[in-house]
């Protein structure tokens, strides 16, 4: 009996690698580890209190990511991002969130986008706290799990979990615009109330606005962070 409960704990336990993987990635997302970083084996192992073989494990995830890359044998750096990469990121990303939104909007459960659209409607208010941008980010976050919910295409999920991967990265080099969150709030509910009254035409043209808008604003918040 004993046996059993521990192999089932050790099942429900994370490996060594996720954990690794999983703090690696949001230090990177986040901004912590800045392009150009040296993750040096065995000062990450050391710190992240793993030993090499699950810290490779993770610098492959993320090197299959595209957050790393290898420089030499021996070192392995955090990706850098450019204007280019952005262009190129929103470029897919518009291919496949525009497409999601045509699916979603026939397929989906319409009363869960009509309680997110409420929700959205409700998001503005706070976006001056740290706290409300946070519960607005978590609250986009909701809304694309429903919308991946809803298409129910495991192969579009992963690209798009992809996209979003290198996105949140893209979104914290951006600095915050109160101007533009309130314009995104907007954007958010006229997709969610497309969705929920199954117009797929106005929520893949509402996507295509919202994403334009995202991309430009992007551009502009990092050409002004350059001068």
């Amino acid at each position: 009996m004993s046996t059993t409960v521990e192999r089932t704990a050790a099942t429900e336990r994370p490996r060594a690698s996720d954990r690794a993987y999983a703090t690696l990635l949001e230090e990177i997302q986040s901004g912590a580890l800045a392009p150009g970083a040296v993750l040096a084996e065995v000062e990450q192992a050391a710190r992240l209190g793993v030993s090499r073989t699950p810290l490779r494990e993770a610098l492959q995830q993320l090197s299959a990511d595209g957050l790393v890359e290898q420089q030499s044998p021996r070192v392995t750096v955090v990706s850098g991002i450019d204007v280019g990469d952005i262009r190129s990121l929103f470029e897919i990303r518009r291919a496949l969130e525009e497409s999601a939104a045509r699916l979603a909007a026939d397929r989906g459960d319409a009363g869960r986008f009509r309680a997110l659209a409420d929700e959205f409607a409700l998001a503005g208010a706070s976006l001056d706290a740290v706290t409300g941008r946070e519960d607005y980010y978590a609250l986009i976050a909701r809304f694309d799990r429903a919308v991946d919910a809803a298409v129910d295409n495991d192969y579009i999920a992963a690209a798009l979990r992809t996209v979003r991967t290198h996105l949140v990265r893209v979104r914290r080099m951006a600095r915050d615009n109160r101007e533009r969150l309130a314009a995104s709030v907007s954007e958010h509910r006229l997709i969610a109330e497309a969705l929920a009254e199954r117009d797929g035409d106005l929520a893949a043209h509402a996507t295509h606005v919202h994403l334009r808008n995202a991309l430009t604003s992007i551009l502009d918040s990092l050409k002004e962070g350059q001068q």
